[in-house]
């Protein structure tokens, strides 16, 4: 099967300094990968190569012909003199049914917020509503960039937990960038630690235990991972071959991913 995008060898530079330096990485059909690294690691830059939204330097992005994305990004600042109402906002330049419209605001637990205005919302709504608003064109990859970074740890907890709803009942791909790991455990399939490349990538368990990830993230992080079991997602595939390899490239160590998340390369920063 096609992934849904695929990027070879992808470096962007600026002032000859990369950014991203020879990363590849395929998203497949129903993978939840999420990307974690220190700040300055290229994490966002990726997000947007993958995207469409900045050319890179070297390598290419390669999308399935006719891929729908939705974007939630880190945060939306809403002009207080712009007095928008939520209603309005999500529906806003698509082409949309009311009962379209109704139904993701019922999915997304937005219903008290539809007609307040934008400026108005806590953080933990807004991020709601974007997800609503990125969940109207029925995007087969939803991408996210730190959609959580902002709230407190109810409201972490309750995004995550509704994105985890939102993946298994839609059926969709998930592309993410976050700091929370330890929050997202049961749900991520693969991580991917980023630092300008790829230092290592697999299932989260595996993950934990590379030297990569502990010297970037410390031996605590890794401990707390570590303790996490993490539960496969059974969507009428075929896990018994689903088993992590570990392959050591120039010095540094790369988990080899099941076939639907499959990636050689580095990555961006956050």
């Amino acid at each position: 099967m096609k992934p849904l995008i695929s990027a070879k060898h992808v470096s962007v530079y600026r002032d000859s300094q990369p950014i991203l330096k020879d990363v590849s990485l395929d998203i497949g059909e129903n993978d939840f990968t999420t990307i974690i690294g220190p700040n300055g690691a290229g994490k966002s830059m990726l997000l947007k190569c993958l995207m469409g939204f900045y050319a890179p330097d070297k390598g290419h992005v390669t999308p399935r012909v006719g891929l729908k994305i939705g974007y939630v990004p880190q945060r939306l600042t809403a002009d207080p003199t712009i007095p928008i109402t939520t209603r309005r906002f999500i529906s806003q330049r698509k082409k949309v049914t009311k009962k379209e419209v109704l139904s993701v605001v019922e999915e997304t637990g937005i219903e008290g917020s539809l007609e307040k205005p934008l400026s108005v919302l806590s953080g933990g709504e807004l991020q709601r509503v974007l997800l609503a608003r990125a969940l109207l064109d029925s995007p087969e990859l939803l991408v996210l960039d730190e959609p959580a970074q902002n709230l407190d740890i109810t409201g972490q907890l309750g995004f995550y937990k509704l994105l985890d709803r939102v993946y298994h009942e839609r059926n969709l791909s998930v592309l993410m960038v976050s700091h929370d790991l330890h929050l997202v455990m049961s749900s991520t399939k693969n991580v991917l630690c980023l630092f300008k490349e790829v230092c290592c990538m697999g299932e989260p368990r595996v993950v934990a235990r590379d030297p990569e990830f502990v010297s970037l993230f410390g031996d605590d992080m890794a401990q707390l991972m570590a303790s996490y079991q993490h539960h496969d997602h059974n969507h009428g595939h075929d896990h018994d071959h689903h088993h992590d390899h570990v392959h050591h490239e120039q010095g540094r160590t790369i988990t080899q991913m099941p076939v639907s998340a499959q990636k050689v390369g580095h990555k961006d920063h956050a």
